[in-house]
């Protein structure tokens, strides 16, 4: 250990965030067994968030959007189309484009699983915590926005 952590605090500090992480990670792995979600790579769940979030976009946009070749994309994107999960449009100003979309029944499996994944938290904060320790969940939970506002 460097001098960095040899205090208690920074001590306390690098345990937290060691046991944080592996909390993270099993409170991941959980909600995605919730999810009951397909056999999509990292990558093809990152096109359809990204989709979702942003709407239509060409396979140049998303490509740059995660860092890849547009080949690369490419491949991705088809098996997405494949699947039934995208589908794709003439862009209505450059007819050399194509636009890619989420597709109703991706719109609703997407919409289904974030509600499988919130049900199965909803069960599990009201049975297994009384209404005091929620109230700490809730503190928590919001010393943990700090997180992703930083």
């Amino acid at each position: 250990m460097n001098d960095q952590h040899s205090d208690p605090d920074s001590a306390r500090a690098l345990a937290i965030a060691g046991e944080l992480r592996v909390l993270i990670g099993q409170l991941i792995r959980r909600l995605r067994e919730q999810a009951h979600s397909s056999d999509l790579t990292a990558s093809q769940k990152s096109v359809l968030l990204h989709l979702e979030r942003d709407g239509s976009a060409t396979v140049t946009a998303l490509a740059k959007a995660d860092g890849v070749r547009p080949q690369s994309m490419g491949a991705t994107v088809s098996a997405l189309q494949a699947a039934g999960h995208i589908s794709s449009a003439p862009h209505p100003t450059d007819g050399r484009q194509t636009l890619l979309s989420l597709t109703a029944a991706c719109r609703k499996e997407i919409k289904a699983g974030r509600a499988a994944r919130e049900d199965w938290l909803f069960r599990a904060i009201s049975t297994k915590f009384s209404t005091r320790e929620q109230e700490k969940l809730r503190a928590a939970v919001e010393l943990l926005k700090r997180f992703v506002d930083s």
